[in-house]
């Protein structure tokens, strides 16, 4: 399980360093996508596994279901981490979640997020969720 937040930045070269409590669990090799919220994810190979898995069984009849795969998997990498725990982030990818230097890396459960400093640190809030809406939200799923 992937826990934390932590402040980073991407060097000259596009690389961003895993913090070094995930980079045991992503064992050397991870996937890189774009996330739903402008923000990219990273996977480790297991997990991305069961996501694939997920999403063999969307209905592929459907136009906007293989719109989206197409999407979300032309927008993914396989990426190595080099010996300082780093992965290079592809220009598509950086373009899609805005980022130029400055990095926040949260936990999620079962992937890691990279946000753009600048986007997750939103003036009006957006990414946040006060606690009303989240046990409204809760309360959806019968938690």
């Amino acid at each position: 399980m992937f826990t934390g937040t932590y402040e980073n930045s991407i060097d000259g070269k596009n690389r961003m360093i895993i913090p070094s409590k995930h980079r045991e669990k992503l064992g050397g090799r991870c996937m890189l996508s774009r996330g739903f919220d402008k923000c990219l994810y990273i996977y480790a190979m297991e997990d991305w596994e069961v996501q694939v898995e997920k999403f063999k069984k969307l209905k592929q009849s459907d136009r906007d279901v293989r719109k989206f795969i197409r999407e979300f998997f032309s927008n993914t990498e396989e990426c190595q981490l080099d010996s300082q725990g780093r992965i290079l982030i592809p220009l598509n990818l950086r373009k899609y979640a805005n980022i130029n230097k400055d990095l926040v890396t949260k936990g999620a459960m079962d992937k890691i997020e990279i946000w753009s400093k600048e986007e997750y640190v939103d003036p009006e809030g957006e990414n946040m969720m006060d606690n009303e809406e989240f046990l409204a939200k809760l309360d959806m799923y019968d938690l």
